[in-house]
């Protein structure tokens, strides 16, 4: 019998099945039986989570890949994820590890403190739940984001935001940094190509932008006939201007075929240039191009004289233009985000880490 750990966020219903209150899915599951996301499952009458300790794989990446632009640049963190996740999306680029119904996915086991550990030993200053969504492996990531707090390690989530209100509260209570990815702007472009709703998403968005202390980065990945027209990328940045406000970043992203959606064609680079510039006409100030070597979309501008102060070309720093408090050196204005006196010197290396636990 595999290993599971109890897991919280579940009640019991008068037909003895277990209801799961994670995500806005709340699957109700007989005995033995799993949820949506694959590694939450009814066992005992409660909910068990089966992915505890266990991790389809360790790198050490840049901050920038996640993507973050504004949290700690140039710094190294070492990314993981296990398997399975809550929503379905047919272009999925993780799709290997986020769809998989296989444990053996999960090859490496690591303890929260084993990865605090590994962390001070790889100079990472930050750890980050990526890959597949750290929603569905809320126990075990708060365990680590813990255990490397009193380390001095920030955590990052990587997410779809796709997690009901107490959970939501309890999970960013221990996240420092967070990429939201807002996967498209109408409801009916996430109940066909994600399997879920915005409305959740939106939610978490203003959550963590105007109740939390956690940095947020938005990404929209931008798929060539389904979410790029041009009435809803100007609804969306209205939207995410006024709602989360300007100097929250945005990163469009270029999609490239993958999974269920071989068939669509790759994003030009013109498309995220538009976009842009139409994020930038609504007002926000920091906007970037992902999945793409593009430097003046990729560097930082300074949010009151505009001038360049942080260049940065596939997640390899340039110039920089800052102070040790953050500060433009042209026109002394304090950027938005977290800043150290001196930018990291990771680089764009990825580097896969073995961990013996």
């Amino acid at each position: 019998m595999e290993d599971s750990h109890l897991a919280g966020y579940w009640h019991l219903l008068d037909n003895n099945k277990v209801q799961c209150d994670l995500c806005p899915h709340f699957c109700q599951l007989k005995e033995g039986q799993r949820g949506l996301c694959y590694i939450r499952g009814a066992k005992d009458q409660q909910m068990h989570l089966y992915s505890y300790g266990k991790s389809s794989g360790f790198c050490v990446d840049p901050i920038e890949k996640k993507p973050l632009n504004h949290f700690l640049p140039g710094t190294a963190v070492l990314s993981f994820g296990t398997a399975g996740c809550n929503l379905t999306c047919k272009f999925c680029q993780n799709w290997d590890i986020s769809k998989s119904r296989k444990m053996h996915t999960l090859a490496s086991t690591a303890s929260p403190e084993t990865l605090a550990n590994v962390c001070l030993q790889s100079q990472c200053r930050s750890i980050a739940y990526t890959y597949n969504d750290p929603i569905i492996f809320i126990e075990y990531a708060i365990d680590v984001a813990q255990a490397c707090a009193a380390q001095g390690i920030k955590s990052v989530a990587v997410s779809a935001g796709y997690i009901n209100e107490a959970p939501r509260a309890e999970f960013f209570k221990h996240m420092h940094a967070a990429n939201i990815d807002l996967k498209g702007f109408n409801n009916q472009f996430y109940k066909k190509i994600c399997g879920g709703q915005l409305a959740p998403v939106k939610e978490t968005l203003e959550y963590i932008a105007n109740e939390t202390q956690v940095w947020l980065e938005v990404a929209n990945l931008i798929i060539p006939g389904e979410n790029d027209s041009q009435l809803e990328l100007e609804q969306l940045c209205q939207w995410h201007a006024e709602t989360l406000g300007v100097y929250v970043p945005l990163h469009f992203t270029a999609f490239h075929p993958d999974f269920k959606m071989l068939k669509n064609h790759r994003t030009p680079l013109n498309t995220l240039l538009r976009a842009r510039q139409v994020a930038i006409n609504a007002g926000i100030k920091h906007v970037y191009c992902g999945n793409v070597q593009h430097t003046v979309s990729g560097s930082s501008y300074c949010q009151n004289c505009e001038k360049q102060v942080i260049e940065r070309s596939h997640y390899q720093l340039g110039a920089w233009h800052l102070n040790e408090r953050g500060q433009c050196h042209f026109c002394g204005h304090k950027m938005a985000g977290v800043f150290e006196a001196k930018p990291g010197n990771w680089g764009a290396k990825r580097q896969v880490v073995r961990i013996v636990d």
